[in-house]
C-alpha cells in the first residue's frame, strides 16, 4: 500500500461520481481537509464534468467508470458518490484494487450488496466507512452527551420528520437508481434513533404512499415508520419527497426532552432546545463543513490503522431496517428483526469543526435535486 497507509503523507483520494453532492460539498471539502487528505483523481461518465472540474480543482488524474481501475492505481482511497444502486460495484472494484473506501449513505440498496462490499474490503484488508457526516458534528455530539449524562432522564421515545420537494426524474426519485424517501432521508432518522438509544430495534412497521401522483412512480413519496426497541422504547418518523422542507428530531425522556431543528442538514447550522423541569437550554451550532470532517477522520483512520466509526456494519444495519420497512409497507404488517449487538456509536472526541464552504460552486451538468 502507498505511504499514506503507514502514517506518512496525505491520503490521496479519487472522488467517484460527480453529481450534485460531489460538486456542492465533497470536492470543496478538500480545501478544509488538507492536513491529511488530497484530491488526486476524478471519475465520471461525463467527459464535460471531468474536463471542467479537473481544471477547476487542478486534478490531473481523470477517467471514466470503465477506466476506474487505472485511476485507482494512483490513489489510496475513494469517496463514492454515485447513485445508490452503483455503490456496491464501485466499492468492490476499489477493494479489489487495494484502495480504502468512504461511501455515501445509504451504503447500498440491499443487505446482499452490503455484505458483498464488506466481504470484499475485509478480504483486501482495506477500510470501509459509511459517510454519516452527523457523527462528527459538534452539536449532534453535544446532544448525545446530554442524553448519556441522564439530563432528560430515562429515554422513552424519539420522533423525527425529514421532508423536501424533490424533483421528479432525479436519482433520488427513480427506483432503478435506488431512489425512495427511506433510502434518501429515512436513513438519517433511523441512524439517529439508533445513536440516541444505543440499541437496535427489534420490530418495525411502515405505511408508504406511492409517488405516482407526484410523478415519482415506483418509489414512495411519503413513508411513516415505527421502530420498536426493548425496554418499552419506540422511535417514529415520517419522510417525504412532496412536502415542505422539514428537518426535525425530538428525543423525549422521563424528565425532559431535546428538540433539534434543523436536525439533519449540512447547509445550515443545527440547533437544539433542551427542556428539563424548570430549566431550558438553547444551543445553536454554526455552519460547518461536515464533509471535510469525514475526510479528516477517515484519513486519520487509514494513517493510524484504526477501524472507522461509523463502520460499514453501521451503514449495513440501516439498510437492513430500510428493507424491512419497505417489506412491512408491502405486506401491511409489522416485521421482526434478527438480533444485532449494538454498535458503539460516535464519541464526543470525534467532533471536528471546520469552516463552511464559502460559496456554492457553479454546477457542471448537475442540478440541485430538490427545490
Amino acid at each position: 500500500m502507498p505511504g499514506a497507509s503507514r502514517g506518512k503523507g496525505k491520503v490521496r483520494y479519487a472522488v467517484v461520481g460527480l453529481g450534485y453532492i460531489a460538486q456542492s460539498a465533497i470536492l470543496p471539502a478538500f480545501a478544509h481537509a488538507r492536513r491529511n487528505s488530497s484530491l488526486h483523481a476524478l471519475v465520471s461518465g461525463d467527459p464535460v464534468k471531468l474536463r471542467a472540474l479537473g481544471d477547476q480543482y487542478d486534478v490531473a488524474v481523470r477517467g471514466s467508470y470503465d477506466e476506474l481501475e487505472q485511476c485507482l492505481g494512483e490513489v489510496d482511497a475513494v469517496f463514492i458518490a454515485t447513485p445508490n444502486s452503483e455503490h456496491a460495484d464501485h466499492c468492490v472494484r476499489a477493494a479489489n484494487a487495494g484502495v480504502h473506501v468512504l461511501c455515501e449513505k445509504p451504503l447500498a440498496v440491499t443487505e446482499a450488496d452490503c455484505d458483498r462490499m464488506m466481504r470484499a474490503c475485509a478480504d483486501a484488508g482495506v477500510k470501509l466507512m459509511t459517510a454519516y457526516r452527523l457523527h462528527f458534528d459538534p452539536l449532534m455530539l453535544d446532544v448525545l452527551k446530554q442524553i448519556r449524562s441522564g439530563r432528560i432522564g430515562t429515554l422513552r421515545y424519539v420522533s423525527a420528520s425529514f421532508s423536501m420537494q424533490a424533483k421528479p426524474d432525479g436519482i433520488r426519485t427513480r427506483p432503478e437508481t435506488g431512489g425512495g424517501t427511506l433510502y434518501d432521508l429515512g436513513v438519517y432518522c433511523i441512524n439517529a434513533a439508533r445513536m440516541v438509544f444505543a440499541a437496535e430495534p427489534v420490530q418495525v412497521f411502515a405505511y408508504a404512499i406511492d409517488g405516482g401522483s407526484a410523478r415519482m412512480p415506483g418509489v414512495d413519496q411519503t413513508t411513516a415508520a415505527v421502530l420498536r426497541y426493548d425496554d418499552e422504547r419506540v422511535a417514529s418518523f415520517v419522510t417525504g419527497f412532496s412536502s415542505a422542507d422539514v428537518s426535525s428530531l425530538r428525543i423525549v425522556g422521563s424528565e425532559g426532552d431535546i428538540h433539534m431543528e434543523p436536525a439533519f442538514e449540512y447547509a445550515e447550522p443545527l440547533k437544539y432546545t433542551l427542556t428539563a423541569g424548570e430549566t431550558t437550554i438553547k444551543k445553536r451550532g454554526r455552519k460547518r463543513d461536515q464533509f471535510a470532517a469525514e475526510l479528516l477522520y477517515f484519513s486519520d483512520c487509514i494513517r493510524q490503522d484504526r477501524e472507522p466509526e461509523p463502520s460499514a456494519e453501521e451503514g449495513a444495519r440501516d439498510v437492513t431496517i430500510v428493507e424491512r420497512l419497505y417489506e412491512s409497507a408491502r405486506r401491511n404488517e409489522s416485521i421482526a428483526l434478527r438480533p444485532f449487538a449494538p454498535e458503539p456509536g460516535p464519541e464526543r472526541r470525534q467532533a471536528i469543526d471546520r469552516p463552511p464552504v464559502p460559496r456554492q460552486p457553479d454546477l457542471v451538468h448537475a442540478d440541485k435535486p430538490h427545490s
